[in-house]
């Protein structure tokens, strides 16, 4: 019940302050996004927000910090999905719900279920704050960026 009232209120965030689905015509498709829509994925990609350097960094260090490296690369595909280009295809709002709650996403989010069935593995909940999921999707973007 509590992340449908997340998913809402983000969702309403969004939508208020995109005014348009913000999909990127540049960006191939990939399984899960012509499978799945979900409510936190509507609006503009996290990729066309600037980047915070100094969030960025602290991303980095939580995101090895934490094993994440375990199951995710950078340009290639791992245990889990491949993060390349991940802000480029989800929202903040998605990739945030993903990392604090992945255990309410595969139950709730259209998106994550089609990412389960791909993978057959369910995240692992690092018990990050709010603060710590947007510092590592700053990571991503500035990854996203660099990235030829």
């Amino acid at each position: 019940m509590r992340l449908r009232f997340l998913l809402a209120t983000a969702v309403g965030a969004v939508l208020g302050a995109a005014g348009g689905c913000g999909a990127n015509p540049d960006t191939p498709p990939t399984a899960d996004s012509l499978v799945a829509t979900s409510p936190l994925d509507v609006g503009p990609r996290a990729a066309e927000f600037p980047m915070a350097p100094a969030l960025a960094a602290r991303g980095e260090r939580l995101f090895k910090g934490k094993g994440c490296l375990a199951c995710h690369a950078y340009g290639k595909r791992q245990t889990g999905p491949d993060l390349k280009g991940v802000t480029r295809r989800r929202t903040a709002a998605w990739m945030e719900a993903q990392i604090l709650h992945p255990e309410r996403m595969i139950r709730e989010d259209p998106i994550a279920r089609s990412l389960f069935r791909e993978y057959s593995l369910q995240m692992a909940n690092q018990g990050l704050t709010a603060e710590e999921a947007r510092a590592i999707v700053e990571y991503f973007k500035k990854l996203d960026r660099e990235a030829p």
